[in-house]
């Protein structure tokens, strides 16, 4: 089993070591990124400074949904969020060298890439999760700690099944990006507002189709002893892994018709 993943690791490892090597430039991407954060972060608090109240929750409550659907968001963008580049590959026909390698095509496109620069992003959403646990009194039981686990590497999962699904379908559209980001990068915008703010249709589509409260809303909930929204209950926060394993079926479903799709470089 340790042979198997090995070229995986080996792969990875140098992606991670080329990115440290020049050090300026990897400096640079974390600061860029952090911005980024910080700019969402303050978009949020504008919002709220205004509102006072959005979809029933406070302040401390949506820092608690930002940083948490932040948090998985950015991971999964960290690990495979450069699944996206599929459609270079396609159009250029280097797609077809990835064919040619003893691993899986999904494997290879996962491990081809990891962005570290993810990591500020990852920091900018645990800190204000942490400044909104803080201020919201988060009374601390064993069921709390299972839910808050189960968000961050299940909501992790979601994010990661999103980001393949957006990449199965680009083999049908071949120049598509702006289609799926709208499920990627939106249902990343999407996971950071409080879904009881959402008309049904919406609810519908990122609460059960891409269910991408998953990540941050139904767990904060949980936490914070709230009941939900009608369709949208606190306690659907347990379900988090359901969720995660229905966005990877998804996911799995679409690759696999894609990769059927798909005849070569030659047509």
């Amino acid at each position: 089993m340790s042979a198997r993943f090995a070229p995986y690791r080996a792969v990875i490892g140098s992606r991670v070591r080329a990115q440290r090597t020049y050090r300026v430039s990897f400096a640079l991407d974390l600061f860029g990124a952090l911005l980024v954060g910080l700019v969402e972060l303050g978009e949020m608090w504008v919002i709220l400074h205004n509102v006072r109240v959005l979809g029933g929750l406070d302040f401390p409550a949506v820092l608690m949904v930002f940083g948490l659907s932040n948090m998985t968001f950015s991971l999964a963008d960290m690990l495979v969020g450069h699944v996206d580049g599929l459609p270079r590959f396609i159009r250029e026909g280097t797609l077809d060298a990835f064919y040619l390698r003893p691993q899986p095509v999904l494997a290879q496109l996962m491990t081809a890439e990891i962005s570290l620069r993810r990591l500020s992003r990852v920091s900018v959403g645990a800190v204000a999760f942490g400044v909104g646990m803080a201020r919201g009194g988060v009374a601390w039981d064993p069921g709390k700690v299972a839910v808050l686990a189960l968000g961050l590497v299940a909501g992790t999962a979601i994010f990661a099944g999103v980001f393949v699904l957006a990449a199965g379908v680009q083999f049908f559209l071949i120049d598509g990006s702006e289609v799926t980001n709208s499920f990627t990068y939106g249902g990343a915008y999407a996971s950071a507002q409080p879904a009881s703010v959402f008309p049904s249709p919406l609810v519908l589509v990122f609460g059960f189709l891409v269910p991408v409260v998953f990540t941050g809303y139904l767990p904060v909930l949980w936490l914070l002893g709230l009941p939900g929204a009608a369709l949208l209950p606190s306690w659907l926060a347990w379900f988090t892994p359901v969720a995660a394993a229905w966005t990877w079926l998804l996911a799995m479903v679409m690759w696999r018709q894609g990769t059927r799709h798909y005849q070569g470089a030659g047509g």
